[in-house]
């Protein structure tokens, strides 16, 4: 659960549940914060679980089990893919390089189980795994001004220009360690990490100390993500191939350990029909799970759907049949999306539905 609980209570915050964890649903006036992120800044406090990688074979384990190339010099990072026999998407995960160990970061609630699954996978490595979630507080800073944030109360220490990379210093008396983003929020960001016991202090100061910043929740989070069109694990990647998420560009290409391919070409030898991670735009909000249409034909479901306080409509992401997601936008005049009961004009979208100030490195794109 959050480490902070009573500091969110006395911030008039709600609360809801990711992957067993409690986390702060929002504050009150979601939409408002969302506006305030995107004019300066904010900070949420982040629900990662953390495995703690330790060993002299701990970057050559990791790195022959992820997608992508896991740094061998302490101060950087990557984001990268673990996925199961059939090329789906195990969990995603940042995996940084701390000096004696490696940091995994991964969705809440999959610390436990990675952390077990690697265990009963190893043989004479010499590497060993433990979850370290509660040893940590993680704090992300988002927004045109999370640069100008940090640096406000960042001593002994500079932010980092270069995504994935980090430097330690100190805010007051705390130390923290501030990690540049992949812009997951399509805005500049960092996330600042420090000691569990020291999470009170740090959330004080980056919220009272140096240029404001608004503090926001989930609820939040999911809207802002969406609107810079980057996937999550909860909704969009858990369990699917990532050929058909077009997140390409966050991918290594040139590890042998990536298989998607070669299943997209299994499903696609055996009659299946690959699917697109789309935007769409619709005349009413419809839920998770909703059925797309096209005519009277269901061609795929929503993931996730938001009222854009940004935008000021209805936006979603969908997984759609390959066919009616490789059309260009404004191809298709048919499409609905199914709300109790009745069929509501939808529309595909480019993604991201909003520039910001940074750009995710997970948008969908596709060749």
């Amino acid at each position: 659960m959050t480490v902070l609980r009573s500091v969110h209570e006395d911030h008039g915050a709600t609360f809801t549940e990711r992957g067993g964890r409690s986390v702060v649903l929002d504050y009150g006036r979601p939409e408002r914060t969302v506006q305030a992120v995107r004019n300066v800044s904010g900070v949420t406090e982040a629900a990662y679980g953390i495995v703690s990688v330790t060993g002299d074979d701990r970057v050559s384990y990791v790195d022959n089990a992820v997608t992508n190339a896991v740094p061998d010099e302490e101060g950087s990072g990557c984001y990268a893919l673990l996925l199961d026999p059939d090329g789906k998407i195990r969990t995603d995960l940042y995996v940084y390089h701390a000096g004696e160990r490696l940091l995994c970061f991964v969705p809440p609630g999959e610390a436990e189980p990675l952390a077990a699954e690697w265990t009963d996978k190893t043989f004479i490595e010499d590497v060993n795994f433990e979850v370290a979630t509660a040893e940590f507080g993680v704090f992300g800073v988002h927004g045109p001004k999370a640069t100008e944030k940090v640096a406000s109360v960042f001593t002994n220490g500079t932010p980092p220009d270069e995504r994935l990379t980090f430097d330690r210093g100190q805010f007051d008396d705390v130390g923290v360690t501030v990690i540049r983003t992949d812009a997951p929020a399509g805005e500049e960001g960092y996330e600042v990490v420090c000691a569990a016991e020291q999470a009170e202090k740090t959330f004080d100061v980056l919220v009272n100390q140096g240029l404001n910043a608004v503090p926001f929740g989930w609820r939040t989070w999911e809207t802002l993500t969406l609107e810079a069109g980057t996937p999550l694990f909860g909704s969009e990647l858990d369990g699917r191939l990532p050929n058909n998420l077009g997140i390409r560009n966050a991918l290594d290409f040139e590890k042998g350990c990536y298989v998607g391919q070669e299943v997209v070409s299994r499903i696609e030898n055996r009659g299946g029909e690959p699917e697109r991670l789309v935007g769409l735009t619709a005349d009413a909000l419809p839920a998770a799970g909703a059925a797309v249409l096209d005519g009277d034909e269901p061609v795929g479901t929503v993931t996730r759907a938001v009222e854009s306080p940004t935008l000021g409509t209805s936006i979603a992401m969908a997984v759609v049949d390959a066919g009616v997601g490789s059309q260009s936008v404004g191809a298709h005049d048919d499409l609905s999306v199914r709300i109790d009961g009745e069929s509501v004009s939808a529309r595909l979208a480019a993604l991201p539905f909003h520039e910001g100030s940074d750009r995710s490195a997970r948008i969908p794109a596709y060749e």
